[in-house]
C-alpha cells in the first residue's frame, strides 16, 4: 500500500491502482499551494474546510471495486465531548494485509472501544500539533496505547507550512527522542510504501 502526504492532514492511500484521498484542505492551510488530487474516492474526518475541501479532489471513476475495507468511529474533536468543535471520524483502512489508521482531528483521549479497534496498525497517521487537536504529549499517549508499527505525524506546522497557532513538528520529534517510537515524518508529496 502506498501512502502519499499532501500536507496538514491530507493523504492518499493507493492499493492495486485504487486511490483514496483523505482530508483535502482549502487555501486556509498556508505554505502548500493549491491542492489538486486525483482519486477514486474521498473521505473527510469532519466538515471543516481544512479537512473537507472535496473540490480539491478530481474523482476518477474506478475500473475495479475498492480493495479497502474501512472501519470508522466518531469521537469528539475537542476535550469537551464535542461541545466546542463537534466530532471527527477515525478511520482504519485495510488492504493487501496492511492497516493504516487516520486519526482525523482527534481532540480527546481514545475510548476503550477506539483502542480495541485501532491498535496494532502498520501505520498510524496521528495529529501532533495541538490547539485544534491532541498535542504532542497526548499523541505519545495514543501511540503508547495503540502500538502502531509506524507513526506518520500530521496536523502540525513546519516553518511557513501549516496553520498557526498549531505547534511545529520539531516539538513532537523532540518529545520522541529516547522513546521506542518509529516515527517517519513525510515531506510534501512524499510517497511511502508499507
Amino acid at each position: 500500500m502506498k501512502i502519499t502526504y499532501y500536507g496538514h492532514s491530507c493523504f492518499t492511500l493507493e492499493s492495486d491502482g485504487y486511490v483514496i484521498a483523505i482530508d483535502p484542505y482549502n487555501d486556509m492551510v498556508p505554505g502548500y499551494g493549491d491542492l489538486k488530487i486525483s482519486a477514486n474516492k474521498v473521505y473527510c474526518s469532519h466538515g471543516h474546510l481544512d479537512h473537507a475541501y472535496v473540490e480539491a479532489v478530481d474523482i476518477v471513476p474506478a475500473d475495479r471495486p475498492s480493495p479497502f475495507v474501512i472501519t470508522e468511529l466518531e469521537l469528539p474533536h475537542d476535550d469537551a465531548g464535542g461541545a466546542k468543535r463537534g466530532f471527527t471520524f477515525i478511520r482504519k483502512f485495510c488492504a493487501e494485509g496492511k492497516t493504516v489508521v487516520h486519526y482525523g482531528d482527534l481532540g480527546c483521549p481514545l475510548t476503550e472501544k477506539a483502542v480495541g479497534l485501532f491498535s496494532g496498525a502498520d501505520a498510524a497517521l496521528v495529529p501532533v500539533g495541538g490547539f485544534f487537536t491532541i498535542d504532542g504529549p497526548a499523541a505519545l499517549d495514543l501511540i503508547e496505547l495503540t502500538k502502531p508499527g509506524l507513526v506518520i505525524p500530521m496536523h502540525y506546522r513546519n516553518g511557513d507550512q501549516g496553520i498557526r497557532p498549531v505547534a511545529e513538528l520539531s516539538e513532537f520529534l523532540k518529545l520522541c527522542e529516547g522513546k521506542d517510537v518509529n516515527v517517519k515524518p513525510l515531506e510534501y508529496k512524499e510517497v511511502y510504501e508499507i
